[in-house]
């Protein structure tokens, strides 16, 4: 397990490496949400499609920093083309409705999973996976 500078987001460890795990612990911090485009451009230069999973296990909001980094929007922006599945778990009511309408316009397929369903939303994403094979 890898974790960001400030520890608001660790990377998990993940059965294939075209998947990113990421646990979000706190408050994002700008060190952190460059710490996590940095891991997932990597990833999207390396396997051109790759497979996202955003765990919310205690996400207080983003420093301003954070919100407003540029390397961080161009890595989102440049990722509707790499990113195949994009998987939430615990996402607060709001932004649950804005990742499942986000699936709906743009050509990234989007689930969200409350917290409890963890195990469901990792078992999604292999069978997805294989389904697409």
């Amino acid at each position: 397990m890898n974790a960001a500078p400030d520890g608001s987001v660790i990377q998990r460890e993940a059965p294939r490496p075209d998947l990113l795990a990421f646990e979000i612990k706190d408050k994002i911090t700008k060190p952190d949400i460059e710490w996590m485009s940095s891991v997932t451009d990597a990833a999207m230069q390396a396997h051109g499609k790759i497979d996202m999973l955003i765990i919310m296990s205690n996400y207080e909001g983003s420093d301003l920093g954070a919100t407003f980094d540029g390397y961080a929007a161009s890595v989102k922006a440049r990722s509707v083309a790499h990113i195949q599945r994009y998987v939430v778990v615990g996402a607060p009511t709001m932004a649950k409705a804005m990742i499942n309408l986000s699936g709906m316009i743009m050509p990234v397929e989007t689930k969200t999973f409350d917290f409890k369903e963890e195990p469901a939303a990792w078992a999604w994403l292999a069978q997805a996976q294989t389904t697409a094979s």
